[in-house]
């Protein structure tokens, strides 16, 4: 049997997700436990032109979200991206979780034709649905979540690999 859009999108957003969550409690522990006001944390960014730990969030939740939105022909759900605290990233994982499991296998049938276009500032940028989550969704998705963890690996706390790649299942 053939893997499906589903199976190689969903399931693997949520896995993201909930691991970078786990990876912000320990972001929200080592302040604590360091004394130090959480948001110094969370306003941490590797260099000047690169975008804080909130943003790195948002994006992730929201590429996560767009891909499942666009590839079921589906409205995506709109945030505000005014989370600052802990308690605030965890809420729109927790939101964003909520909605990807909202999505049916039944949705992304025959999703990997669908033409998925998304205005970037360079321009609009037309994919074939199995194009756009694997060649562009995917990457994009693992990017933040991946600047996330080296916002906070840069800040001293104490995460790994298994942190990042989560319970083997």
């Amino acid at each position: 049997m053939a893997l499906s859009m589903y199976e190689v999108s969903i399931p693997v957003f949520i896995r993201g997700l909930t691991n970078l969550s786990a990876i912000l409690e320990k972001g929200a522990a080592h302040a604590q436990a360091q004394g130090t006001d959480s948001s110094d944390l969370i306003q941490t960014r590797l260099i000047s032109d690169m975008d804080a730990l909130p943003a790195q969030i948002q994006r992730a939740s929201d590429s996560a979200k767009g891909c499942a939105a666009r590839l079921a022909g589906i409205d995506i759900p709109s945030y505000a991206d005014d989370e600052v605290t802990f308690p605030e990233l965890q809420a729109r994982i927790a939101k964003t979780i909520g909605f990807l499991k909202s999505i049916r296998p039944e949705q992304l049938e025959g999703s990997e034709t669908r033409t998925v276009e998304l205005k970037l500032r360079s321009g609009p940028v037309t994919f074939d649905g199995k194009s756009y989550l694997l060649g562009f969704a995917l990457p994009n998705f693992y990017f933040h979540v991946t600047t996330a963890y080296d916002i906070l690996r840069h800040k001293g706390v104490q995460i790994g690999k298994m942190d990042f790649l989560g319970a083997p299942r």
